[in-house]
């Protein structure tokens, strides 16, 4: 007969003193369940008596089944009476953490740096805040952890660039640099990230510098880091150097190398490389067929896109998942090809999403296109304000100043905040932002000045300002007022009066540049003979002797 059915036959009779090991063994035995029922039948029908090492026992078995509320329960009951140590902690902790229960794991865990200085329990702690993207509260565990490993400094590098915060990760980086311990390759791959998302070119020659000098191993993560790194911040020519001498035997290598001549508009090296890839015996997966119908869409290739689509699903046995029907239909609808991206969308085997309906709505305002504008943005389920912007777009540029009007009036009813365009540039290994109209730089009076004059300069080379961009219905004058001044602008401007005659030009922007941009910069790369090159958030443009690498397809 089991322990606990005899206790329960006799409820009075024994003083328990193997409460303990009956306890341990159910734990240790896979039956974490039965030592949390065995306890509380031992405190109902004996005179058992609870020490540290109990909860320990219970407090295990609440961690292998993962039952938060009898731990809560414990540490309650642990609480008022008022006992503690490290093996109750433990246990505790891990189980908060585990369920998201962040503030009650973070107020266990800071009386425990009185008696540990392992890194171990704050690297859980970050993990879990990092977790919730909570990456102000995981700095101030880091900050008071008296112990930090790889592991420590490695998470919240990579926990940086996740929440977009990519200067801390390059100065947390900078830090561990610093410190008695050395990156290993998931440091390296983290920064590398940052850098790329960041157009920090010259940090990340620099990181890519200290890898060779520390002999770091280039395994295929780091190799596609690189890749990604050089090409995102614009020097596509490095990242095929990188390709071209090492091995290429992952797929993804391969995939970072042709998504990477995607976003800069090489359509036909893409294809080329391609080739290449299947004569290397390299299978590629639906990631490789995403970067080739992105690539074909960038440069206007839709026979070589139906190729792809079709070899995808019959040769490779790849299903079309919405992220290859979302560059299928962006590369019709760049094509003008209205008709037959719509009914591709209607006939998908899976349901499309708002990136989808935005490449429509898109092409919608590229070609003037009411008919399928209305229809798109009422699919969209939760609009934000580029949706917005675009249909208004639409609108404006066929002289419907009303129907404009009333688009920006849901957006303000529908309390939706208008993204405000930021461009940017790496000079001196500091970044320097801008945004429309912004006057905030310390040298704001020389860059306005620079600009007028690089203005007047591209009206005499044939610049003519394109005010029908402009959604409201004000004096031409105005609409010029409003182009003259966008974020990217300012940052050629203040590359220019930062930079010698003939310095190359590198600008970063956080949307799509517009039309009277674009053309801008074109002739200004002409006047001043200088290469600029401009990463939006869609691909890349080379500007050189007022011609653009996209072709004017985009």
């Amino acid at each position: 007969m089991p322990y606990t059915h005899f206790l329960k036959k006799h409820p009075t009779r024994f003083i328990f003193p193997y409460a303990n090991a009956i306890l341990r063994a159910s734990v240790e035995k896979g039956s974490p369940q039965k030592s949390l029922m065995d306890y509380s039948t031992m405190l109902h029908f004996t005179a058992f008596c609870p020490d540290h090492r109990t909860y320990a026992l219970l407090l295990r078995a609440c961690l292998k089944c993962s039952d938060i509320y009898a731990a809560m329960q414990i540490h309650s009951h642990l609480t008022k009476i008022g006992l503690s140590n490290q093996d109750i902690i433990a246990p505790l902790l891990r189980l908060y953490i585990d369920h998201d229960r962040m503030m009650e794991a973070r107020g266990l865990f800071f009386p425990m740096l009185e008696w540990s200085t392992d890194p171990f329990h704050g690297n859980l702690m970050l993990t879990g805040f990092l977790k919730g993207r909570q990456l102000d509260k995981a700095y101030q565990i880091f900050k008071r952890m008296p112990v930090k490993d790889l592991v420590s400094w490695n998470s919240m590098i990579a926990g940086a660039v996740r929440s977009s915060h990519l200067k801390d990760a390059m100065n947390l980086f900078s830090r561990l640099v610093n410190s008695p311990l050395v990156p290993d390759g998931f440091s390296f791959s983290s920064v590398l990230s940052a850098c790329a998302r960041a157009g920090a070119r010259s940090y990340g020659v620099w990181v890519h510098q200290l890898m060779d000098e520390l002999g770091a191993e280039k395994n295929h993560i780091l190799v596609s880091a690189l890749i990604d790194m050089y090409a995102k911040c614009g020097r596509i020519d490095v990242s095929v150097e990188i390709f071209n001498t090492v091995k290429r035997n992952h797929v993804s290598t391969w995939n970072t190398m042709i998504g990477s001549l995607a976003a800069h508009g090489l359509g036909s090296d893409v294809v080329i490389l391609f080739r290449r890839m299947e004569h290397a015996g390299v299978v590629p997966d639906g990631v490789t067929f995403v970067a080739l119908l992105t690539a074909c869409s960038h440069c206007g290739m839709v026979e070589e896109a139906r190729q792809y689509f079709e070899a995808m699903t019959m040769k490779y046995h790849i299903t079309p998942k919405v992220e290859h029907y979302g560059a299928m239909v962006d590369t019709l609808s760049r094509a003008g090809l209205l008709d037959e991206a719509y009914n591709l969308v209607s006939s998908m085997a899976v349901k499309p999403d708002a990136v989808i309906w935005r490449a429509l709505l898109s092409a919608c305002r590229r070609y003037h296109q009411t008919k399928f504008g209305d229809v798109t943005i009422e699919q969209i389920a939760c609009q934000g304000s580029g949706d917005y912007t675009l249909l208004s777009n639409i609108y404006s540029s066929i002289n419907r100043w009303d129907d404009s009007e009333e688009v920006w009036k849901e957006r303000k009813k529908g309390k939706v905040r208008k993204i405000k365009g930021l461009s940017w540039v790496e000079l001196g290994g500091s970044t320097h932002e801008f945004k429309a109209g912004d006057r905030s730089h310390p040298d704001s009076d020389d860059i306005y000045r620079v600009l007028h004059g690089l203005s007047e300069k591209a009206k005499v080379e044939g610049y003519t300002p394109s005010i029908e961009l402009v959604t409201k219905d004000v004096s031409p004058e105005e609409r010029e007022q409003n182009l003259s001044f966008h974020s990217e602008k300012l940052a050629v401007a203040y590359s220019v009066l930062k930079t010698g005659p003939g310095t190359e030009i590198f600008v970063s922007k956080n949307l799509q540049t517009c039309g009277d941009c674009h053309e801008w910069i074109k002739i200004i790369s002409k006047v001043l003979c200088r290469v600029i090159i401009m990463r939006d958030r869609v691909r890349f443009h080379r500007f050189e002797s007022g011609c653009c690498s996209c072709k004017d397809y985009w």
